[in-house]
C-alpha cells in the first residue's frame, strides 16, 4: 500500500513536493503580513502551509457519491428514519479561507436499501474538504443522497462556527450557524420532519 493512501483510496500530501510558484506564493503572504520569510521558524513554513492545504482540500479529489455506491437489500423491511448524528467536519470558508468547525446529521427514509453509516459521513468530508460556504455544503450532502440513493425523504442539518466571524471582523465568539435541507417527505410531510428534527435533538 502507498504510504500515501489512508486505506480508503484517500491520498494523504505526507511529503509530496510542492511546486515553486506555490511556496513563493505563500512566502509572500509572511512578508505582507509583516515577518520574515527568511527568518529560521519560518524557512519551511510555505512548503508545511502548502502541504496542509493539500489535506484540507482534498475533497477536489473524490467523488463524493462514490461512497454511496454499494448498498444493502436485505433491510428485514426496515422503511423508517436512518440517521447519523453529531458528525463532526472541518471546512474552509470560500471568502476568507477561514476555518469552519461543526458537527452535522444527516438522516434519510429508505426505500429498498440502505448503505453503510460511515458513508453518510464520508459524503459529508468529501463536500467539506473543499472551500466552502455553509449553505452549499448543507445543499450537497442533501442532494447527493437524494440523487443515490433515491430514497423517500432526506434531512440534513449542520450547525457550526466561522472563524471568519469570531476571529476576525466582527470577532464575535461562541457563534453558531444552523442551516438545514429537507427533500422528499420530510419537506412534504410536517409530521416527519418534526420527528426526524427531534431525533435530531432539535
Amino acid at each position: 500500500m502507498s504510504g500515501n493512501s489512508d486505506g480508503h483510496g484517500e491520498q494523504r500530501p505526507g511529503k509530496l513536493p510542492v511546486p515553486q510558484d506555490v511556496q513563493d506564493a505563500i512566502r509572500t503572504l509572511i512578508k505582507w503580513a509583516g515577518d520574515d520569510p527568511e527568518r529560521e521558524g519560518l524557512l519551511d513554513t510555505p512548503a508545511r502551509v502548502a502541504r496542509a492545504w493539500k489535506e484540507y482540500c482534498q475533497g477536489y479529489a473524490e467523488d463524493p457519491a462514490f461512497h454511496l455506491s454499494r448498498v444493502f437489500e436485505e433491510v428485514g423491511g426496515y422503511d423508517e428514519v436512518v440517521l447519523l448524528k453529531d458528525i463532526p467536519f472541518q471546512s474552509h470558508c470560500e471568502h476568507h479561507m477561514a476555518p469552519i468547525i461543526g458537527r452535522a446529521a444527516i438522516a434519510y427514509l429508505p426505500q429498498n436499501h440502505v448503505v453503510g453509516i460511515s458513508k453518510l459521513a464520508r459524503v459529508l468530508h468529501a463536500f467539506a474538504r473543499r472551500l466552502q460556504i455553509q449553505e452549499r455544503l448543507t445543499a450537497e450532502v442533501a442532494q447527493c443522497i437524494w440523487d443515490n440513493l433515491h430514497p423517500r425523504g432526506v434531512a440534513v442539518v449542520i450547525e457550526a462556527s466561522h472563524a471568519c466571524m469570531t476571529a476576525r471582523g466582527v470577532r464575535t465568539p461562541g457563534v453558531g450557524m444552523v442551516t438545514s435541507r429537507m427533500m422528499g417527505n420530510f419537506l412534504e410531510d410536517e409530521r416527519s420532519r418534526k420527528e426526524v428534527l427531534s431525533l435530531m435533538g432539535y
